[in-house]
């Protein structure tokens, strides 16, 4: 089972258990987040696709460290003009531990319905 969400602009492919850097969410180390953004869930059952959200499920997950990633350095420079600036960037992270995927029983997704196969003659 694995899950699609979105946080801080970015897109993540999580599974419960499993460690994700993200951009930084707010809340201290140690305390629980929902992650309400999924795009799609995989199951037993099939997968399921929002529109843009799938309705009635989150993530559930823990923060373990909000730190500065490792520095980037930003070079700029334009020949033959005698111009150059150097400048480094730390970027805040918040490292995440999928603890599950929640899903309410009060209303099932519609699943994706599976694409023809591209060899078959309904194409021509």
């Amino acid at each position: 089972m694995y899950a699609i969400v979105q946080t801080g602009g970015k897109q993540y492919k999580v599974q419960p258990g499993e460690r994700v850097k993200v951009e930084r969410v707010q809340g201290d180390e140690g305390s629980q987040i929902q992650l309400s953004d999924v795009l799609a869930v995989s199951e037993e059952s099939g997968l399921f696709v929002g529109n843009p959200f799938v309705p009635n499920v989150s993530v559930q997950a823990t923060i373990l460290r909000t730190d500065k990633d490792r520095k980037i350095i930003v070079f700029k420079k334009k020949r033959r003009k005698g111009y150059h600036k150097k400048q480094g960037h730390r970027q805040w992270y918040s490292l995440l531990r999928i603890d599950d995927i929640i899903r309410t029983a009060d209303a099932d997704p519609v699943a994706v319905e599976s694409r023809p196969d591209a060899d078959s003659d309904s194409l021509s």
